[in-house]
């Protein structure tokens, strides 16, 4: 019998690998919640307080600037990249960056909901990124900086200028808490709390530069804006979003979980022990992959492999033999075997992403757990396979 039929016998001691929401930080239980601000108002001293200081922690630990602003929104990042979208867009050109699913999505946003005219559509197929060198920077520019379902990320803001015309408006939610971003180069970024804090959904967070702060004082769009989405009242930033007046009642008890993922956070280091223990976890994975003879980084180019959403496909001669039907029945068939060995659930790759597996890496995953799981992969490819 083969050694990859036999399985292994050691587990993750956490099989939480979804790419969203996430693994919750080592440590956490639900106990963690009971100073939670619940059955008072969020506009309480004691509620605003509570999202005050998730704000101000959120601000500290990734080195905002200080004359950006940060506020809690509704319906998380999605909400966040809306809001950013129906607000800000409409006065120059657009460039918009897609090489995965939900870049897509804010293209049909933008094409069939906003219907703007003046548009550039700059596409890459999963595992590339598009090529930046097109990017025209007089235009506004809406791009991701990690692609969540295609494990590719931006590799850093070099190609932004500093005396840009236009807004840079990014979607940062699979990357924020676990790579570098260059604040100076981005005028509006979006994350939600449930990436790579682990926390809980729904909310969201953005933050806006000078620049878009005063882009939303002097510009009024042609279409109506929802209240949901709304910045500004009687051409002035509503300042009351970032400092802890939000928009729509929120969680008290998602607002008091972000605030634990914070503080521990800082326990391990701030950004600087996120950003080690995500790329420790991209290590390990790439380590397996030169050794493997049936697993590959989907993204093409290793600079540009995420360390949070790490996608794999299957390179291994019998499977890419097999129709794409039978490939994506494989690769789900894969995951499932996993989850019924209760060693990592949800790791079946995006349904409109290439068949394969994605595996979260972020900063809330242990490397152990992840080296627990690399047998198992093999294992269950092997199985797969004999069947």
């Amino acid at each position: 019998m083969s050694p990859h039929l036999t399985p292994p016998t050691t587990k993750p001691r956490i099989p939480h690998f979804s790419s969203g929401p996430c693994a919750k930080r080592p440590g956490w239980s639900v106990s963690k919640l009971e100073n939670a601000c619940v059955g008072r108002s969020h506009r309480s001293a004691a509620g605003k307080a509570r999202i005050e200081e998730v704000i101000e922690r959120s601000k500290a630990i990734l080195g905002v600037p200080a004359d950006y602003r940060l506020g809690i929104v509704p319906a998380s990042d999605t909400g966040a990249v809306e809001m950013a979208l129906w607000s800000l867009l409409g006065k120059l050109p657009l460039d918009i960056l897609a090489w995965e699913s939900f870049g897509l999505e804010w293209v049909k946003d933008v094409v069939d909901e906003l219907k703007l005219p003046d548009l550039n559509v700059i596409k890459a197929t999963y595992g590339s990124l598009p090529d930046l060198n097109q990017v025209d920077l007089s235009h506004d520019v809406v791009f991701l900086w990690n692609g969540t379902t295609s494990g590719v990320r931006v590799p850093n803001g070099d190609w932004i200028k500093g005396d840009r015309q236009g807004l840079t408006i990014c979607d940062a939610t699979s990357a924020v808490f676990a790579m570098e971003i260059p604040w100076e180069k981005l005028d509006v970024v979006t994350y939600s709390w449930q990436k790579v804090l682990g926390g809980e959904a729904q909310h969201g967070v953005i933050v806006l530069s000078p620049r878009a702060v005063e882009r939303l004082e002097s510009y009024q769009p042609a279409w109506p804006i929802p209240k949901l989405f709304r910045l500004t009242q009687k051409g002035k930033l509503i300042e009351g979003i970032f400092k802890g007046d939000t928009i729509n009642t929120p969680s008290m008890l998602c607002v008091e979980d972000a605030l634990d993922g914070l503080l521990w956070a800082e326990s391990i280091g701030g950004l600087p022990g996120l950003i080690r223990r995500s790329e420790a976890n991209l290590a390990t994975i790439a380590r397996w992959v030169e050794q493997s003879s049936w697993a590959a980084f989907l993204a093409e180019k290793p600079e540009t492999r995420s360390c949070t959403s790490i996608c794999l496909k299957i390179v291994d001669d019998w499977f890419t033999a097999l129709s794409p039907e039978k490939q994506a029945e494989s690769a789900k068939k894969l995951a499932k075997l996993l989850e019924k060995q209760e060693v990592a659930f949800d790791i079946a790759s995006y349904r409109a992403a290439p068949p394969g597996i994605r595996i979260w890496g972020g900063a809330t995953v242990e490397t152990a757990d992840i080296e627990a799981l690399l047998p198992w992969l093999d294992w269950a490819y092997a199985t797969v396979k004999q069947e």
